[in-house]
């Protein structure tokens, strides 16, 4: 890793020097111990559960819950997938941010833990993002939410499991489908052939290097899935997906899936918003108090908070007719 050579915002010191384990020894040893600081925080004007449902091959997914104390009901809601390079438990700071879409946007935040590849290899995140979406769903009026006022989001790898979920809501036919997906630097090529691969291959947090290297731990089984539920760039037809807010960050590897995504899904006809984050590398935000991480979480509440408004209105008007 060579960060001297990339002018990113002192802000993010010094977590603008870390980088990802590349070995499958060495992930295993940080694990336990990211799984014990990785906790959800507590907050008074939130209020957080933990509930269980049913995931791919009969197993189980956590999600957990945080709910503002004020929240309207049916309330609009928040499918939150988080980074981690689908090797890795949610960070402390995932959580962080998770309270404050709830707090900013007034809605339900349904933080989904899946199931991560060295004990279950893909498809097992996807399906297991998939299933915690259709349960939700499914169960939204129980559950005390619109079901008309859903969006997925995710991170980096969090990325690639909203992208897969609105895919898979479209191509089994689900009846509701989210509203809209909002993504991070996501991670939606798994060939690594873009120019921001070959040109950002050490970067800090994350980098081609490690994504080329990581790439047989990460999924070993490539032909258990159609290959762009995986790498969702690959997709022929991406026509009937949700509207999308897109962030990049500068010197990121995976600059240029945010980019190439937002061109398909407009030349598809649908609506994007892409956003370059200057001066920042993969997973900034995670310096959650950095004035860029402040400034991009007022543009992303501002992009929630009016589909939700939009929606609510339209629904009041269908209402009066």
């Amino acid at each position: 890793m060579s960060i001297r050579k990339y002018p990113i915002k002192k802000e993010f010191y010094p977590f603008a020097f870390f980088a990802t384990p590349t070995s499958k020894t060495m992930i295993k040893l940080i694990r336990p111990l990211m799984k014990l600081i990785g906790k959800p925080p507590k907050d008074p004007e939130v209020e957080r559960k933990v509930i269980h449902v049913p995931g791919y091959d009969h197993g189980e997914v956590e999600i957990v819950v945080f709910t503002p104390k004020d929240v309207e009901s049916p309330a609009p809601c928040l499918i939150n997938y988080h980074g981690g390079g689908f090797m890795f438990e949610a960070f402390t700071t995932h959580y962080k941010l998770a309270i404050q879409y709830a707090k900013k946007t007034k809605c339900k935040v349904f933080f989904v833990n899946y199931r991560l590849v060295l004990d279950q290899p893909m498809p097992y995140p996807q399906e297991d993002s998939f299933a915690a979406y259709k349960w939700i769903t499914d169960h939204a009026e129980e559950l005390g939410i619109d079901p008309e006022r859903i969006g997925v989001m995710g991170d980096s790898a969090g990325g690639t499991l909203a992208v897969t979920t609105c895919l898979l809501a479209r191509d089994r036919g689900l009846r509701i489908k989210p509203a809209f997906q909002m993504l991070y630097y996501p991670s939606l090529d798994t060939t690594y052939d873009s120019a921001s691969c070959k040109r950002y291959t050490d970067t800090p947090v994350w980098n081609s290097t490690a994504a080329v290297k990581l790439r047989p731990l990460v999924n070993p089984n490539p032909d258990s899935m159609p290959e762009f539920y995986y790498s969702p760039l690959l997709a022929e037809n991406v026509s009937g997906l949700p509207k999308a807010y897109i962030e990049v960050a500068e010197y990121d590897c995976l600059h240029d899936d945010g980019v190439s995504y937002a061109e398909r899904l407009r030349s598809a006809g649908v609506k994007v918003l892409l956003k370059e984050v200057r001066g920042t590398m993969h997973s900034f935000d995670m310096t959650v108090k950095a004035p860029t991480t402040v400034r991009m979480m007022e543009r992303r509440a501002r992009f929630i908070r009016r589909i939700f408004t939009h929606t609510k209105k339209q629904q009041s008007h269908t209402k009066s007719l």
